[in-house]
């Protein structure tokens, strides 16, 4: 072609949980059954929606304004419903020294077609040379996004393994301090992929960064109500005081309902900047292009959300969770090489091989054992210019059927793998946790 049509940010568009799907596939000529423990989808797994979640969502199906258009922003209602609950997060003034009333309306939610819609969106419409750091490991459609926004790799922070994956808050601030290219922050809190549950302490200070150095902040809080009991959280919303920021929401894990594709940004303090405020509004014009987000979804979210049953419904299943993350720890105990930090909330465990025994001269060389030569022979190939733990993850699904993601598609230099909390069926989640845990043992000790 006479012009170069791709964009500078194209190469930085990586999303490892659904590559790693592609090579799956093609074990397929060995007759090898996946295992699927690389995508967070609860109903996937075997979780069964409630029945009195379902009766909800048959109501609004039988009524025509389901099948609508809504207002670009979303419904009034559900935004006015989701206004009126911010409102009612308690307030952790001290943190910050405000202790005024959050000021927060309908007109400061916008509804996006999931959140991966609405992150495509947030990083997007940034102007380029305004850079957004965030975590290492990270969430890969948030560290792609903004990488392909700005055309170069991700900045991040570093989360710390030995303190529980909590954020170098050191590490925070001296890159912001020396980088007047960064613009804002982003957490994700609970973590994925780490599981780490952020106390408000830490989240007050990224909010004192924010506002010393002229930052907006961004929240993933797509697990905002998956916390374990007995880990201390709080909302953004509770912290933020006066500084601007955006917290991203979904029902997709916590109803659960990912097929809905029903995400929403909650934005804080849009007016004290003229900046920021012209950026959120060139957020809503994006949307006006698309018309709006699907509807029923939205209609559904008063109902099933101020229902009487939902807070049990949570309670029931953080537990369920937490359950499963003290499963995985007892298989891991012990192992050499390779440990678990438990989560404290949202739905995965990221295994973390140590770095000096995996990183050696042998990394190369080892291997798991396959069915035969022909196989042995496609994941040499396959693996001759992977990072290293994705080698560990091709050899592990030619070997055991478990399909898991690297550490390093997480934007993270550690070596290591993710999996789920999702897997219903009691026998074979056990099977599992202890299949990944004696198989990254026995990896290294090829």
């Amino acid at each position: 072609m006479r012009r170069d049509i791709v964009h500078p940010g194209a190469g930085e568009l990586k999303y490892e949980i659904r590559e790693i799907v592609a090579f799956a596939r093609e074990l397929k000529r060995w007759n090898i059954p996946v295992i699927w423990e690389n995508i967070g989808d609860p109903v996937k797994k075997g979780e069964a929606v409630e029945p009195w979640i379902k009766e909800i969502v048959k109501e609004k199906v039988a009524q025509d304004l389901s099948y609508a258009y809504s207002e670009t922003e979303g419904v009034r209602e559900t935004r006015e419903f989701l206004a009126e609950g911010i409102k009612k997060r308690p307030a952790l003034g001290s943190l910050h020294g405000d202790t005024a009333a959050l000021p927060i309306g309908a007109e400061d939610i916008l509804f996006f077609n999931g959140l991966g819609d609405a992150v495509a969106k947030v990083f997007g419409f940034l102007r380029r040379e305004a850079r957004v750091l965030g975590p290492s490991p990270a969430y890969s459609t948030l560290s792609s996004a903004e990488a392909a926004h700005s055309g170069y790799e991700h900045l991040t922070y570093r989360l710390d393994p030995d303190k529980n994956w909590m954020p170098d808050m050191e590490d925070v601030e001296l890159k912001v301090r020396y980088n007047d290219s960064i613009a804002g922050i982003l957490l994700i809190n609970p973590d994925n992929p780490t599981g780490a549950v952020y106390p408000p302490e830490i989240l007050g200070e990224f909010v004192r960064i924010a506002k010393t150095y002229g930052l907006f902040l961004v929240a993933d809080e797509t697990y905002a109500n998956i916390v374990f009991n007995g880990y201390r959280t709080a909302a953004l919303s509770q912290v933020i005081g006066d500084v601007p920021g955006l917290a991203l929401r979904s029902i997709s894990k916590e109803v659960p309902w990912p097929g809905a594709r029903c995400g929403w940004v909650e934005v804080y303090n849009r007016t004290v900047d003229p900046r920021f405020d012209a950026y959120v509004r060139s957020l809503l014009d994006a949307k006006r292009l698309e018309v709006c987000a699907t509807t029923l979804p939205q209609l559904c979210i008063p109902d099933i959300m101020g229902d009487s049953r939902y807070p049990a419904h949570l309670q029931r299943r953080a537990a369920l969770f937490q359950g499963r993350s003290e499963e995985a720890e007892r298989a891991f105990a012990g192992k050499k090489g390779v440990r678990i930090i438990k989560p404290k909330g949202a739905l995965y465990v990221t295994a973390l091989f140590d770095p000096k025994l995996f990183s050696d001269g042998r990394s190369k060389m080892r291997k798991l054992p396959v069915q035969d030569a022909s196989l042995d022979a496609f994941i040499e190939e396959r693996t001759a210019a992977v990072a290293p733990d994705k080698r560990f993850v091709y050899w592990l699904l030619a070997a055991t059927g478990i399909c898991v993601v690297p550490l390093s598609g997480f934007a993270s230099d550690l070596p290591g793998f993710r999996f789920t909390l999702l897997e219903q069926d009691e026998e074979l989640r056990s099977k599992i946790y202890t299949t990944l845990a004696e198989s990254a043992e026995n990896y290294l000790q090829s």
